[in-house]
């Protein structure tokens, strides 16, 4: 027993030691190559201090910097023990003869002030640059890189036209989204009219508490330095059951519920699609300018992925020179978010595999900023294509000048059935012309208490209680509050890459409920995978500057908004469309009632009907690629 323990003491003794190496050595590489200024306090136009970690190369020359501003904990000293992540970013921008910046936000961790989601003021980026770029070790231009929440800050930003901030680089940046087009995210707080239910829980998470400490105002950056070894400000909070948090009601409570900090929830829980506040804070809205060059990284199960590309294709069209607008680049991964350095030889998105979805993105990166903030006359331009997009089905990258390609069409299928469309054992039909002998409606109950739950799809931040990616549904299509839809067999394989417009005629016994579309590939053994999913709440049916309510029985046409995504469908494969009422807790729940939803706990049971006739058309239309 004693030589066991002792061999398990020097097995622990030596991991240990090389983890000490391997952190040790990250660092020793920079101190090599660079200077490192910790917790320097940047001071913005109103006297708050914003905590900030400058790695300058030691080249003797005036360098750029790549700089990633952003809510989370970069303090290179977490439970005592020295951390690596940013220091490895740090030294790939340092190797490549860049300077690298990060800055906490306001009110997170060292930052002084108060923060607050999607609403820091736009002047701190606009500062930082500014500060920035007057150092002598700067050569007066800036890129900025992230992904999520140290990406979103990005595009508001961009339409301040600070003129060193030269490039950019936004990775799953949908929360930064305000309106684009048809889509009214208000930074992923919507869709379609209906809260994504992500944001309490990525809050409980990430939220520091009002009464959190603080450090006194004034504390000297040696005093900072000394004391982040023993104080990293990182709160640890409860864990949560999120399967079944989300199911408390009224909504507006839920992070009460579970012990959690609220008033950011309480303020955001009650603003509707159009309110005026969503206009204030820190989100990109499409009547903004638009003046840096941008490589966007989007990813095909994602939160936001439509409205993603939305922004890019708005920004190459609305730019504010030409420069700005010929300088946009786009490449969509097969990844969940933020998940495009993950991708490998065999990359498993849920249950689907997508082969090897594998980019070179430093080179790919960093080939972008040598071109514009070092000004080097590389071959990014010629060996860059404008989009990159990864296809599903045939597991292969992609390119083209313009999203959707070119050569996309689309092309109209319609909802068909008997009457019996409910659940994958119905005799709901997708078909290119209308059936017109068949039972011209369906319907289904929507029971709030009971509704269809989340399986896979684009998704973030919601711990246990959905998995994201693509996964076999055909236990879900069970439901009969599911209505499925389903094509022939395609007897040659064909790809559909682009957006997919969606129209449902409906009439209902209650004054609101929601619509969601769900869209599938279907294989010859039946496994059915889920591709992209969108829903629609039926009060803001008219545009979301309003609520039109439902007159009973009467049959309303729903647009709901676009989706994206670009899949090969194989000989033998089938497309389908489920079409239902839910689907939580990635979006909240419809009450039925007609009311605010958010403070209400008693809901009514709805009888749906979708209809698909010559006077109301239910259709999908796919974008296909003529070869």
């Amino acid at each position: 027993m004693n030589t066991y323990k002792h061999y398990l003491a020097l097995i622990i003794f030596i991991f240990s030691t090389k983890t000490t190496l391997a952190q040790n050595s990250i660092k020793e590489k920079i101190l090599e190559i660079a200077t490192i200024e910790e917790k320097v306090m940047m001071p913005m136009r109103d006297g708050i201090r914003l905590a900030t970690d400058i790695y300058i190369p030691k080249t003797g020359k005036k360098v750029p910097i790549i700089f990633s501003r952003t809510p989370y904990n970069f303090n290179s000293w977490v439970d005592g023990k020295e951390q690596t992540r940013t220091m490895e970013r740090a030294y790939e921008a340092l190797k490549r003869g860049y300077a690298y910046v990060v800055q906490n936000e306001r009110g997170r961790y060292f930052s002084e002030g108060e923060w607050d989601i999607l609403g820091v003021p736009l002047t701190d980026g606009f500062d930082a640059f500014s500060w920035l770029e007057g150092k002598e070790w700067s050569n007066g231009k800036i890129g900025t890189l992230g992904c999520s929440s140290t990406a979103e800050w990005q595009m508001a930003v961009a339409a301040l036209d600070h003129p060193s901030h030269a490039a950019m680089v936004p990775q799953g940046f949908g929360a930064g989204v305000g309106v684009v087009g048809s889509y009214y995210e208000q930074g992923n707080w919507y869709r379609g009219g209906a809260e994504q239910l992500l944001f309490p829980s990525w809050l409980y998470g990430v939220e520091h508490d009002k009464f959190k400490p603080r450090i006194p105002s004034g504390a000297t950056q040696e005093d900072l330095i000394r004391i982040s070894r023993f104080y990293d400000l990182g709160p640890e909070n409860p864990p949560v059951d999120w399967a079944e948090a989300f199911k408390h009601l009224p909504l507006k409570d839920l992070l009460k519920n579970v012990n959690g900090k609220k008033e950011i929830f309480d303020k955001m829980i009650r603003r509707k699609p159009n309110d005026s506040q969503w206009f204030d804070g820190g989100l990109y809205h499409d009547n903004m300018s638009f003046g840096v060059p941008s490589f966007w990284f989007v990813s095909w199960y994602d939160v936001s992925v439509a409205p993603n590309i939305a922004l890019f294709n708005h920004v190459r069209e609305n730019g504010k020179n030409d420069f700005v607008r010929e300088n946009q680049y786009l490449v969509i991964a097969p990844t969940l978010h933020c998940g495009f350095t993950r991708a490998t030889k065999n990359t498993i998105v849920g249950e689907r595999s997508m082969g090897d979805a594998r980019l070179d993105y430093d080179k790919l990166i960093y080939g972008w900023f040598d071109f514009l903030l070092k000004n080097e006359a590389n071959d990014f331009k010629e060996k860059t294509p404008r989009v990159q997009y990864f296809t599903m089905g045939i597991n292969s990258w992609q390119t083209s000048e313009n999203w959707p390609p070119k050569n996309t069409f689309l092309k109209t299928f319609y909802l068909n059935s008997n009457g019996k469309a409910n659940s994958r054992f119905g005799d709901g039909k997708l078909t290119s012309s209308m059936d017109r002998n068949g039972i011209q409606v369906d319907s289904f109950y929507y029971d709030p208490m009971d509704p269809v739950v989340s399986y896979g799809g684009g998704v973030c931040c919601t711990g246990n209680a959905i998995q994201g990616g693509s996964f076999d549904q055909r236990k879900m299509e069970e439901r009969e509050d599911i209505l499925v839809y389903t094509s022939d067999v395609f007897k040659k394989g064909i790809e559909m890459t682009g957006f997919i417009e969606s129209t449902l005629y409906i009439s209902s016994d209650v004054k609101d409920t929601d619509l969601t579309i769900k869209i599938i590939d279907v294989y010859p053994d039946g496994t059915a995978y889920n591709l992209e999913e969108t829903i629609q709440r039926v009060r803001y049916r008219q545009g979301y500057d309003k609520e039109v309510f439902m007159d009973k029985e009467k049959v309303y046409k729903v647009d709901l908004t676009p989706m994206a995504t670009s899949n090969y469908f194989k000989k033998g494969h089938r497309i389908r469309i489920e079409v239902s009422s839910s689907n939580f807790p990635r979006f909240s729940r419809n009450l039925n009632t007609g009311g605010d939803n958010y403070d209400e706990t008693k809901s009514i049971i709805a009888l749906n009907k979708i209809h698909h006739s010559k006077r109301y058309p239910s259709n999908i239309k796919l974008p296909f690629i003529s070869k």
